[in-house]
């Protein structure tokens, strides 16, 4: 705690490296958002993936990986695809991104495959279509933030950041598991009822 208050007393308000912005959790990292109601966050910064399709059960989170450090997004390309690709046991055939991942550092064999909004160059209209649906994965950051304990963290350090959002995407793949189960049963439960109907007695 002595060396954390020394900390806090020496540093200065816009010096390079990490600050301390909390006491009891001094890796919280100050993240700007650059939007008017809240031009900043305290916490990490978690990258998540969602798949393009939209499922009948709702859009269900691929990937989702906390980045210590408050990295630039685009330079989180070049471990987050390996590790999303191990995740789904498939080749990622496209990659649609917000205006934050421009000058990403994607590995060689992605640097075509890789979609920024606003783009122009190498866009045919399908590909103009996809890049309306990669706003399909906001909704999905913000009820993994209100709804599954993303927007707070109750863990300890890094690991529990780390932890915190892989669970968070957990629960909210499982309640879209259940949604879709509860589609399906419905839909046996009708075609169950419409053949009774039709059986003559």
């Amino acid at each position: 705690m002595l060396a954390l208050a020394r900390r806090v007393l020496e540093q200065k308000q816009h010096q390079r490296g990490p600050k301390v912005y909390s006491l009891h959790a001094p890796e919280v990292e100050c993240i700007g958002k650059g939007k008017a109601h809240r031009p900043y966050e305290f916490g990490v910064k978690v990258s998540v993936a969602t798949t393009l399709a939209h499922a009948k059960g709702g859009q269900f989170v691929a990937h989702v990986r906390a980045l210590p450090g408050n990295p630039y997004d685009g330079h989180t390309l070049k471990t987050v695809i390996p590790d999303m690709e191990a995740l789904i046991g498939n080749t990622i055939e496209r990659i649609l991104t917000d205006k934050g991942y421009r000058g990403h550092n994607a590995p060689p064999d992605y640097k075509l495959r890789v979609f920024t909004s606003g783009q122009k160059r190498r866009v045919t209209p399908s590909i103009k279509r996809e890049l309306r649906r990669r706003s399909a994965v906001e909704p999905v950051i913000g009820h993994l933030k209100s709804e599954h304990r993303m927007g707070r963290n109750y863990l300890w350090h890094r690991a529990g950041d780390a932890t915190n959002a892989v669970l968070a995407a957990a629960g909210y793949n499982f309640r879209r598991f259940i949604r879709w189960l509860s589609l399906l049963l419905f839909q046996i439960l009708a075609r169950l009822s419409l053949k009774l109907r039709l059986i003559p007695a």
